[in-house]
């Protein structure tokens, strides 16, 4: 047995994600990737591969990638969304762990309003 990096760790969480999560035009996926440098959040309609909206942390100066950085944006996640008139989403954490950065995206766009 082979020891894995983290990126082939992410990989395999994230196939194994995308196998039961789908994103439909009434319930998109929300979906979170998250580098080094910047946080991205897409909300995607699997059904005809489109992207409803998105938001990141590179065009947003002053908005780093840390935990308090990820609230922000998911804050900024919600708002965008309900532009779009989106309530309701599947929660795609791209193979990440949940917790830190990721946590902390997802609870601020619940407490914007958005249903998981």
């Amino acid at each position: 047995m082979r020891p894995r990096t983290r990126k082939e760790g992410i990989a395999r969480r994230h196939m194994r994600l995308r196998q039961k999560i789908r994103g439909t035009a009434e319930r998109p996926r929300m979906a979170v990737c998250m580098t080094g440098r910047h946080i991205y959040v897409q909300f995607v309609d699997d059904t005809v591969g489109r992207t409803l909206a998105a938001v990141s942390t590179l065009g947003i100066k002053g908005l780093k990638p840390t935990v308090e950085g990820a609230r922000q944006l998911g804050l900024l996640a919600a708002q965008r969304a309900k532009e779009k008139n989106i309530e309701t989403v599947v929660f795609d954490r791209g193979g990440f762990r949940y917790h830190g950065r990721v946590k902390a995206l997802a609870d601020a766009a619940r407490e914007a309003g958005l249903k998981f």
